[in-house]
């Protein structure tokens, strides 16, 4: 049985719009599935608590053995640097939507009392350690590319107005990359035009979609 996990992004949530949209469609995709006599997908979208440590370990707590090619991750921002390293360490594929490359780096500002996106009332403590636990899960050298591109589809928009697109495009050289002009780090038109592309690749990565 197939599986796919979606990491959500910092301070987000499983109620994330892209997330949502996912959950809702992998959903229909089951019914059709269902009615043909194939086994559903498991879909997996865990909130992840602010550690990246426990947030990996929560991971592979929900993945148990599974790897390799039954297995498909889709990272949002942070939850793509989560996804490449899941990626590469159980052997598996993973579609990335406007990944963070650095987010030890980028992160490090935000270290303090935050509030959660989808409910200002969660507040919680981002530390110095968690950005040492961000580096530990860096794959390789973050200045080059990242090893075994194929493994990686990679949606990019050059109006991502929280990320640098050219360090992303840098990155994952090599990766079936989609770079799209305008556009914004939320990727608002997600569910219009590249979620069904991006399960197709997921389950089928022969996909000429992009």
């Amino acid at each position: 049985m197939p599986t796919l996990l979606y990491l959500h992004g910092f301070r987000s949530s499983p109620q994330s719009a892209k997330a949502r949209a996912t959950a809702q469609r992998v959903e229909q995709i089951n019914q059709q599935r269902t009615r043909q006599g194939q086994p559903p997908l498991r879909w997996l979208c865990p909130q992840l608590p602010p550690s990246p440590r426990e947030a990996m370990t929560l991971c592979h707590d929900l993945l148990g053995n599974i790897r390799g090619d039954d297995l498909c991750l889709i990272g949002s921002s942070l939850g793509g640097f989560y996804a490449t390293y899941l990626a590469h360490s159980l052997q598996a594929r993973a579609a990335l939507l406007n990944p963070a490359v650095d987010p030890a780096r980028d992160l490090r500002g935000q270290i303090g009392t935050l509030t959660a996106w989808h409910d200002p009332a969660l507040q919680f403590n981002f530390t110095a350690q968690h950005v040492d636990e961000l580096h530990a899960l860096e794959v390789g050298d973050l200045r080059a590319p990242v090893p075994d591109p194929q493994r990686y589809l990679v949606i990019i928009a050059q109006g991502d107005e929280v990320l640098d697109w050219r360090e992303a495009a840098a990155r994952y050289r090599g990766a079936k990359c989609s770079v799209l002009p305008g556009g914004d780090h939320a990727l608002s038109d997600y569910a219009q035009q590249h979620l069904d592309p991006v399960l197709r690749w997921c389950l089928n990565p022969a996909s000429n979609d992009f």
